[in-house]
C-alpha cells in the first residue's frame, strides 16, 4: 500500500498539469487566508518580516549586503533557482533542441517576439499620459508551466508538434523577459561588483570549457556570482541564467531533471504564496478601473494571441517559415490564447515595475483575472479544434 502511494505521488509530480494544479491551489489558499481579517493581515505581514535594520541595499550584516524581507529572499534569491532552470532549458534548446537551427527556430522566435511586442504596445495605449508606463513589460510574459499544464490536460486534443512549438515559444519568451529584467529593471550600477561578476564568470567558463561536472566549487562560485550580481545593480535573478549558461552541455538533461522538482514544487509555489497574499478590498472592481489594470488584462488576454497569430501569419504568408506538421492557424490562435497565462513571470515583472503596494496588488489581481480568462478560453478553443 505504501509503495503504491509513493508511486502515485511520483507519477503526480512528473505530470505537466500537476505544476499548474499546485500553483492554483497555492494561489487560492493564499488569497483565502489573506481575506480572514486579523489572521489574513498577519499572514500578509509574515512575508514582509525583516532580517534586520534595512541598509542602502537590503540590509547590512557586517560587510555583507543582503536582501532584507522574507519576500525579498524568495524573489531575489530563491527565484534565481527558477531562472537557473529556465536558463538550462534555453541553453539546451539553443544547442541541441528546437532552436538549434535557423529553420527550426525562425517561426517560434517570430511568434514569441510578436507575443511580447503587441501586449507591450497595447499596455502603453491604456496608460498613455499617466505615471504607469513602467509596467509595460508585465503583459509580455508567458507562464510556461501553466500553459503546458493546460495543454497536457487536453491530452490528444493537442498534437506533439503544437506542444513543441509552444515550448520553444515560451522558452524564447523567458529569454526575452530575462533580457528585459537585465536591461530595464536594475538600479544604479556598481562597477566594482560588475567587475567581480565578470571575473567569476571567467572562472566558471573554465568548467564549461573542460566539460567538468558541476561540483562544490561550482556551486560556491555560483553563490558568489549571485551576491555580486545582487549588489551590482542588475537584478539578482539574472545570476541564475548566467550560471546555467556555464553548465556543460552534456550535463544539461541531468541537472534539469535534478532541479525540476524542487523548483516547480517548492520554489514556485512559495513564490505564489508570498506574492498573492493580497487583501482584496470590497471595492476591488473600482481598483480594476485603473488604466494600467486594463492594460495588463487586455495585453495578456488579447495582445498575446494577436501578436503570436499576426507574427505567425506574416512569416507563413511571406514564405519565410512553414507551420509545424499537423498544425493549422486555429491551433496557433489557441496556443496564443493560452500564452496569455502570465502568472509567475507577470507577477515577477509587476514586483519590479510597481513600488506602490496598492498598485502592485491591483496589478496582481489583473494578472490573475487575465490568466484565468486565458486558461479557460484557450482550453475551450483547443478542445473544439480538430487535430487535422
Amino acid at each position: 500500500m505504501k509503495t503504491r502511494s509513493v508511486q502515485a505521488l511520483k507519477h503526480f509530480f512528473h505530470q505537466s498539469q500537476s505544476i499548474g494544479l499546485v500553483l492554483l491551489a497555492c494561489t487560492a489558499l493564499s488569497l483565502l487566508i489573506t481575506q480572514w481579517g486579523n489572521t489574513g493581515l498577519a499572514y500578509a505581514q509574515f512575508w514582509h518580516l525583516s532580517a534586520g535594520q534595512p541598509g542602502a541595499h537590503g540590509f547590512q550584516w557586517g560587510y555583507l549586503h543582503l536582501p532584507n524581507q522574507l519576500i525579498d529572499w524568495i524573489n531575489d534569491f530563491a527565484m534565481a533557482g527558477f531562472f537557473f532552470l529556465a536558463g538550462m532549458e534555453v541553453k539546451r534548446e539553443l544547442t541541441m533542441g528546437e532552436l538549434s537551427s535557423t529553420n527550426k527556430a525562425i517561426l517560434p522566435i517570430a511568434a514569441a517576439l510578436g507575443g511580447m511586442i503587441v501586449p507591450a504596445i497595447l499596455y502603453i495605449q491604456f496608460v498613455r499620459g499617466t505615471s504607469y508606463s513602467s509596467g509595460w513589460a508585465v503583459p509580455m510574459a508567458t507562464d510556461i508551466a501553466f500553459t503546458l499544464g493546460v495543454m497536457a490536460i487536453l491530452g490528444k486534443r493537442v498534437s506533439h508538434s503544437l506542444k513543441v512549438f509552444v515550448t520553444a515559444l515560451a522558452i524564447i519568451d523567458d529569454l526575452g523577459a530575462i533580457l528585459v529584467i537585465a536591461l530595464f529593471f536594475g538600479s544604479s550600477l556598481s562597477i566594482g561588483y560588475l567587475l567581480l561578476s565578470a571575473v567569476l564568470m571567467a572562472v566558471l567558463y573554465q568548467y564549461q570549457k573542460r566539460a567538468k561536472q558541476p561540483d562544490t566549487w561550482f556551486w560556491c562560485l555560483g553563490l558568489l556570482l549571485w551576491y555580486a550580481i545582487f549588489n551590482s545593480g542588475i537584478h539578482a535573478t539574472v545570476s541564475g541564467v548566467l550560471l546555467a549558461l556555464m553548465v556543460p552541455k552534456k550535463y544539461l538533461n541531468q541537472y534539469e531533471a535534478k532541479w525540476h522538482l524542487p523548483i516547480y514544487f517548492l520554489v514556485v509555489p512559495l513564490f505564489a504564496l508570498a506574492n498573492t497574499s493580497i487583501v482584496i478590498p470590497n471595492s476591488f472592481l473600482t481598483l480594476l478601473q485603473a488604466p494600467f489594470s486594463w492594460g495588463i488584462m487586455v495585453g495578456l488576454s488579447l495582445g498575446k494571441p494577436l501578436g503570436i497569430g499576426l507574427a505567425t501569419w506574416i512569416m507563413v504568408t511571406r514564405k519565410w517559415a512553414v507551420l509545424p506538421r499537423g498544425v493549422k492557424p486555429p491551433h496557433i490562435l489557441g496556443a496564443g490564447i493560452l500564452a496569455g497565462i502570465g502568472f509567475t513571470m507577470s507577477i515577477f515583472m509587476a514586483n519590479l515595475a510597481f513600488s506602490n503596494p496598492t498598485d502592485l496588488d491591483t496589478a496582481k489581481i489583473a494578472i490573475l483575472l487575465a490568466s484565468l480568462f486565458s486558461m479557460a478560453i484557450g482550453y475551450l478553443w483547443l478542445k473544439r479544434i480538430p487535430l487535422n
